[in-house]
Formats: C-alpha cells, sequence, structure tokens
C-alpha cells in the first residue's frame, strides 16, 4: 500500500496550492498540504540543524508532490555529505542530478525557502506532511477494497485477508519509518536527568520562590471580582517588558503572547487599557495576540488544540481566561485528564500556560480568614494535579485588599501575601504593613523569628508553621542582602537571646 498508488500532481507553482480540507475530499484528490511540505523543505534549507529532526518523521514518499519529493532527497544527499543545504547550494546538487528544471527550476527553490513561517516549527510541519500521507494510505486501501469487493464473484474471506495484511504493513511501515512518533520524544536517562527542566530561571519570582516556573503552567483561582484577571494582566505585560517585577517579584521576558479570551473579551480589552498607554502600541502589535471569544472546539476534545495555536501564532506564552470556557465540563474526571494532556502537549511543544480558574462556592459557615486548600478550587482534582503553581486570591468581588495565598508551589511558598488593587490604574501592590522588607526598615531595633510571626499571622502565639515561614523569610532577606543577622546566644542563668533581624544599611532606603 503505497503513496504512489494515488496520482501526484508536479505543478512547480506554490501560489493558489494552499492546504486542502482534512475531511470531505473529492474523489479525485488525496489527502495533501502542499504548505506544510513547502514550510518542511523551506526550514530545512534555513536550518540544517533540523534536517535530522524531520528525518524521523518523514519517509521521501510521504510529501504528495514529486517535485518535494525529489527536493527533500537532494537535501538528505547534502547533508550527508556535510554540505550546506541552502537555496543556491541547493539548486546546483538539483542541476547536477538534471533535476533543477523538473522541479520548477532556481525560482520554486527560493520560493520554498521563502515558504517557511518557522524554521523552529519544522517538526511540527513534518507531522502534518506524515499524517497526510498516512490518510493517502489509508484511502487508497480503501478504495482499493471496495472495487475487489464490487467485482464478479469477490471472495469476502479473501478480501479481508488482503485488508488485514495491508493494514498489519502499514503499522509495521509507521512504526519503522524514521522511527515515528514512538520516538519523537525519546530521550536518554542522563540527558533528561542534566538537561531536562534544570539551572532554568523561574518565569515569575525567584529560585527560592517561584509563583510560575518554567515547563509547568501557573493557575491563577478565586471567586469572580476579587482581581485575577487584573493580577494576570499584570504579569502578561511583564512579560511583555513593560515592567520587571509584579509584586515585587521578577518576572522574565516572553517573545510573543496569546491571549485566549474566551468570555466576556470586551471586558477583558477594558481592563487591559488601564494599564497600557500610546507609547506601548508597537509592543503590543507586535508581542501580544488576542483569540476574542469561544475556541473552535473544547480544549479536552481537540488536546492539539492548545499547540497548533501557539505554533500557529508563533507565541511562547498562552493565557487561558478563563478554564470554564475552554473545558466541556470541569467536574469529570476523564475530561479533567483529557484537558491536562492539552496542556502537558503544548508544554512540550516549549509554550508557557497560564490559567485562570474559579473556585468552589464557600460552605455557609465556613471562616473567611481561614487558610483554602486544594479542594476549593473548582472542577476535578486532575485539573490541579497536572499544574505547576497554584495561587489562590482570597476576598470578596470588588476588594480593593485580598489575600494571595500559595496552595501549590514548585519551590518554596510564597506568602500568604496581603495584595492591594488599584483598579483605576490595574495595579497591585503589597500592603506595607506586611511586607517584611517594610517592618524591618521600621524596626530599627530589629526584628526576632518569633516577633515577625507574630506580626504575620496576628496571633500572640503563632503556631509553629507560622514561625518556621517567618525564619525562612528572614533568611531568605539575608541571603538577597536585605538584610543581616545578628546571632542569638544560648541560654544559661541570665537567659538566652534570640537571633536578631535588621534591615541592611545600604538597603533601608532601596525598594525590595
Amino acid at each position: 500500500m503505497s503513496s504512489m498508488d494515488e496520482p501526484r500532481p508536479n505543478a512547480p507553482h506554490l501560489a493558489g496550492t494552499g492546504r486542502q480540507p482534512t475531511a470531505g475530499y473529492p474523489t479525485a484528490v488525496p489527502p495533501h498540504d502542499v504548505d506544510a511540505e513547502a514550510a518542511v523543505l523551506g526550514a530545512c534549507m534555513h536550518q540544517a540543524a533540523v534536517i535530522d529532526e524531520v528525518r524521523q518523521l518523514l519517509d521521501a514518499a510521504d510529501f504528495y508532490r514529486p517535485a518535494h519529493e525529489t527536493v527533500w532527497r537532494a537535501i538528505l544527499a547534502l547533508h550527508g555529505e556535510d554540505k550546506p543545504t541552502d537555496p543556491i547550494v541547493l539548486s546546483h546538487q538539483l542541476r547536477a542530478q538534471d533535476d533543477l528544471e523538473r522541479v520548477g527550476g532556481v525560482v520554486y527553490v527560493h520560493q520554498l525557502a521563502d515558504a517557511v513561517p518557522s524554521a523552529s516549527s519544522a517538526a511540527y510541519y513534518a507531522g502534518i506532511v506524515r499524517t497526510m500521507a498516512d490518510l493517502r494510505r489509508l484511502r487508497a486501501s480503501g478504495i482499493r477494497t471496495a472495487q475487489q469487493a464490487m467485482e464478479p464473484g469477490a471472495d469476502p474471506d479473501a478480501i479481508r485477508s488482503e485488508v488485514e495484511a495491508e493494514v498489519q504493513a502499514e503499522r509495521e511501515r509507521a512504526l519503522a519509518s524514521g522511527q515515528g512518533r514512538l520516538s519523537r520524544f525519546i530521550t536518554d536517562g542522563w540527558r533528561f536527568v542534566t538537561e531536562t527542566g534544570t539551572d532554568t530561571e523561574p518565569l515569575w519570582g525567584t529560585r527560592e520562590q517561584t509563583a510560575w516556573s518554567s515547563g509547568e503552567s501557573l493557575m491563577i483561582v478565586g471567586a469572580p471580582g476579587v482581581g485575577k484577571t487584573t493580577l494576570a494582566h499584570q504579569v502578561i505585560l511583564a512579560r511583555l517588558g513593560l515592567s520587571d517585577s509584579v509584586l515585587d517579584m521578577p518576572v522574565a521576558p516572553s517573545r510573543r503572547v496569546l491571549y485566549l479570551a474566551l468570555d466576556r473579551y470586551k471586558q477583558i480589552a477594558r481592563a487591559m487599557a488601564r494599564s497600557v498607554g500610546p507609547e506601548h502600541e508597537q509592543r503590543l502589535r507586535d508581542g501580544l495576540a488576542v483569540w476574542q471569544g469561544p475556541l473552535p472546539a473544547a480544549l479536552d476534545r481537540e488536546p492539539d488544540l492548545l499547540a497548533d495555536l501557539a505554533a500557529a501564532h508563533q507565541a511562547d506564552t498562552i493565557v487561558i481566561d478563563s478554564l470554564k470556557d475552554a473545558v466541556s465540563t470541569l467536574v469529570d474526571d476523564a475530561l479533567g485528564v483529557a484537558y491536562n494532556n492539552a496542556r502537558q502537549r503544548a508544554i512540550r511543544n516549549g509554550v508557557e500556560i497560564m490559567e485562570l480558574h474559579h473556585q468552589r462556592k464557600a460552605t455557609e459557615g465556613a471562616p473567611r480568614a481561614q487558610k483554602p486548600t486544594l479542594d476549593r478550587v473548582y472542577g476535578s482534582t486532575w485539573i490541579t494535579s497536572g499544574a505547576g503553581s497554584v495561587l489562590f486570591v482570597s476576598g470578596e468581588a470588588g476588594d480593593l485588599a485580598v489575600t494571595l495565598h500559595h496552595l501549590k508551589t514548585p519551590t518554596g511558598e510564597i506568602g500568604p501575601l496581603q495584595v492591594i488593587h488599584d483598579h483605576e490604574r490595574g495595579i497591585s501592590t503589597l500592603d506595607p504593613a506586611l511586607d517584611p522588607v517594610a517592618i524591618l526598615r521600621q524596626r530599627p531595633d530589629g526584628l526576632t523569628v518569633r516577633e515577625l510571626a507574630m506580626i504575620q499571622s496576628g496571633q500572640n502565639n503563632p503556631e509553629r508553621s507560622a514561625t518556621e515561614k517567618a525564619r525562612r523569610t528572614l533568611d531568605r532577606l539575608v541571603r538577597a542582602g536585605l538584610a543581616g543577622k545578628a546571632e542569638g546566644t544560648a541560654g544559661g542563668t541570665g537567659g538566652g537571646q534570640q537571633a536578631r533581624y535588621r534591615a541592611s544599611v545600604r538597603h533601608i532606603g532601596a525598594v525590595s
């Protein structure tokens, strides 16, 4: 069962030969995607390093156009001899093979080189070409089976046996062909433990206290009106380079953000407009793409859709506002697993993900000051299980002052933080009354761990967990150079003294 069973045009032009639909093909037109084929070849001309990756996914016969198959074989020949694969060298190689004019000449080779949207996405384009080739083979097999069934005296057992043999041969071909889908994401154990996810800077926060870790999604949860979108917008704009920190935590820059404004997108636009001005126009045009309204399909039904959207808009960051509008239902565990599959496929493709989500309704009589837990997040537990970091915003709709809790932490726990929203400017700041750096600056005599725990917890006898959190906070400030530590003394006849922490002199007037 070969793709050569189907007629394949060898037209040399790209114009008017765009992508064919994936369903409802006319009888005479087999499945194919000329744009994807051109993008693969163009990427291999621009970056020879991607050729080895592509050849693991494609055979030469997977190209629908014979001209593209010829160009691909020439690229492989050059690469095998460690020669450049740019359009000039490739044209010379095709001319030497007496194939240049047959594939469309020098002009067409240069058109192919210009057809690639992003060379880094070559493997993704190759996956499209591979899928189309598989569909052509299956189509050819189906047509052949239908023809055999219509012949006089057709033997069902013989036809069935032939179909089974072809299906088995196709399966073996798919497994053997350049290792294919079963090896694309395989790496050896040493590289996995030494390179995968190691030594990467956080997207938001520090290595010791990470709000958003690279390669792991960030989920911001809360009731309607508590400032989830306000907080998310500040992180997005910082990712675009319009600021360098949010809530006193540094934010790493992004190349391009795709914002999925799935519900009330006009309200989302008004909210973001509070924080930007005319001077930001070019950066927003270049760095921010916004999808308005519902997606073409729920993410649990099309697990590749999230990765497809990122690739289509060349985004390295996706913001989902909000999850309830992206998934068919949030309470079904099977759909929760399906959504997490979509999330992880996008992350595997190098896309960073932020998700805005809702909490469960508070039970009657539950104390407001009680720290929330992960079971307060609405929906299947598999949605939070696949997230890297979960921030929970506690408060009432429209509150200027809310509390930010860190329910799931990549590294050290952040907060709880008392956050003050400036709704007119779309800016959130930490309440200085509970900011440990601000507290230290206001106490020339310094603080002990217990004293800070009492201030932050509001209790005269703070629990051990509050005391340990205060200790970690103060020690972190010491390591950051924002505080100094005077060691205490052990107890004796005169009694011991606890260690005291004081704001560093050089940082007393600085902004942390």
